[in-house]
């Protein structure tokens, strides 16, 4: 009885959160249960959002990071009041900078000085919020890319959507991150990953997803653009993009696989914009319109809305998501 107490508290210790250690439910459940959430708040937020661009490189200027109102609760009222059920954060965009404290990095909200002197953690603040009202949490990691062509200063080496540490070692490096957002923000319902095709870890993506699922079984997992369940746990379909590129633009009629579509509610900006007003929104019919249309296509509709310079979502926004949440 002793050994086995004894055993209960050292997987107490390395599993302080329940759910790390329980055993997989099958894919087909945990989809369901996906699809039963409707409808979502994406959440881009970052250093891209104090530098008038949708894609930053690193080298902006960290201090740049300056929220004066930053406020998780209020976004997380803001996604109930519309309706919605689970949010995505962006926690490591194209800057490479993480939104929590990487021990493996410096390359992260450390930086951010004017954010609660460094010591912020953003990643936690969001989880805390939405988690305390319900709301399922879902976890954004951009994966390596070359998002920087023709924006870097001479001498800048291009690092590719990552932390200057990760060089040389991609994949060991995201897989070190991601073990740190698995295991020390309790149970995490949805991974959302970006660019998981790319010529430095694509080769690896199934090692990248085991690895999510080797922490947390249960943890679904969706690799945007993917449309193959060997890929990814849910089929992705990043609305903009996919008219951009003139290929399907939303799951068929029939659709029988569990997907997700993710959009904009302020068209052409994923992160916040000086120039968005409230002229820049999409109406409450439109978005509920969408909704409805990808609900009865087997699909999630995953709508972003981007937090301001404040660190507040626009009160016009604000109304707009009201609206959405009373038709």
């Amino acid at each position: 009885m002793k050994n086995k107490l004894f055993t209960l508290i050292i997987l107490a210790l390395i599993f302080p959160v329940s759910g790390f250690a329980q055993a997989s439910r099958p894919l087909a459940e945990r989809q369901q249960e996906f699809l039963s959430w409707k409808f979502g708040m994406f959440i881009c937020y970052g250093l891209a959002s104090f530098n008038q661009g949708q894609w930053a490189t690193g080298y902006e200027d960290p201090d740049s990071f300056a929220p004066t109102q930053l406020d998780c609760g209020q976004w997380a009222d803001a996604a109930r009041a519309a309706g919605m059920t689970y949010a995505v954060l962006t926690t490591k965009h194209t800057s490479g900078y993480a939104l929590w404290d990487s021990k493996h990095t410096t390359h992260d909200i450390t930086a951010f000085t004017k954010y609660n002197k460094g010591k912020g953690d953003l990643v936690r603040e969001y989880v805390d919020a939405f988690r305390a009202r319900g709301i399922k949490i879902g976890l954004y990691y951009c994966l390596p890319g070359d998002f920087s062509k023709g924006k870097l200063q001479p001498g800048q080496p291009d690092l590719h959507g990552m932390p200057p540490e990760a060089a040389g070692n991609f994949v060991g490096f995201i897989k070190l991150q991601l073990t740190e957002l698995l295991t020390q923000y309790g149970e995490v319902d949805l991974m959302w990953f970006d660019q998981y095709v790319n010529k430095y870890t694509g080769a690896q993506w199934q090692e990248i997803k085991a690895h999510v699922h080797s922490l947390q079984p249960n943890c679904l997992v969706l690799a945007n653009n993917s449309t193959n369940f060997k890929e990814t746990d849910i089929h992705g379909y990043e609305y903009p993009w996919l008219k951009i590129m003139k290929r399907m633009e939303l799951p068929a009629k029939d659709n029988t696989n569990a997907a997700e579509v993710c959009d904009c509610i302020t068209p052409g900006a994923w992160y916040w914009q000086p120039h968005l007003t409230e002229k820049s929104v999409t109406s409450a019919k439109e978005v509920v319109d969408m909704l409805k249309l990808c609900n009865s296509r087997q699909a999630n509709y995953l709508l972003n809305v981007p937090p301001d310079r404040t660190g507040r979502i626009p009160e016009w926004l604000v109304r707009r998501l009201g609206e959405i949440g009373q038709k």
